[in-house]
């Protein structure tokens, strides 16, 4: 049996801009995107109504497969913002590409305001937010092998960063965990 592609592997927090910056990634490459929570909402409904009527529990399962049949395909995959939690997925996550994106709460506020996201249903979503970010900035930190922030810029400079990461790592001129100099350093 042949080993499955290896996958660029998206992470980091709700509103980061996994999936925008994903399918640009992608294509720039000429490669595949998957995204966990679509593939989720395709087979099964709407995220929010099944927390609703089934728990989290229920949905990360549901999540658990999706993250496998993205990882499985190859290309760019963007997970959603738990995914991680899962020790089989971090298990999984070691034979591929890892990217870390991060975002300030001062800009995801505008991102993810009016949302309807089961897990910023809160009084104060922002602060929920934070606490949900804390709570996982250690995996997301752990499974990268570079990271980039989405807060400032346009996101085609975060694509184009990528991109150059993942040809460097490609062509071996970088190892994985060699990020790749931000643009304004460069100058």
């Amino acid at each position: 049996m042949s080993p499955h592609p290896e996958a660029i592997v998206l992470i980091g927090p709700m509103g980061a801009g996994k999936t925008s910056i994903g399918k640009k990634v992608a294509r720039a490459l000429g490669i595949p995107f998957y995204d966990s929570d679509v593939a989720v909402v395709r087979e099964h409904g709407p995220i929010e109504q099944l927390f609703a009527e089934h728990g989290e529990a229920h949905f990360r399962a549901l999540e658990r497969q999706a993250v496998v049949g993205g990882l499985t395909g190859g290309g760019v995959v963007a997970l959603g913002g738990g995914a991680v939690m899962d020790p089989a997925t971090r298990a999984d996550l070691r034979a591929h590409r890892v990217v870390l994106l991060t975002v300030s709460p001062k800009i995801v506020a505008g991102r993810v305001r009016e949302s309807n996201r089961p897990l910023l249903q809160a009084d104060d979503a922002i602060a929920r937010w934070a606490q949900i970010y804390d709570e996982r900035r250690p995996v997301y930190e752990q499974l990268a092998d570079v990271t980039f922030d989405t807060s400032s810029g346009p996101l085609q400079n975060i694509v184009d960063a990528i991109v150059t990461w993942v040809r460097r790592t490609d062509a071996g001129e970088l190892a994985r965990d060699e990020p790749v100099q931000d643009q304004e350093e460069q100058r």
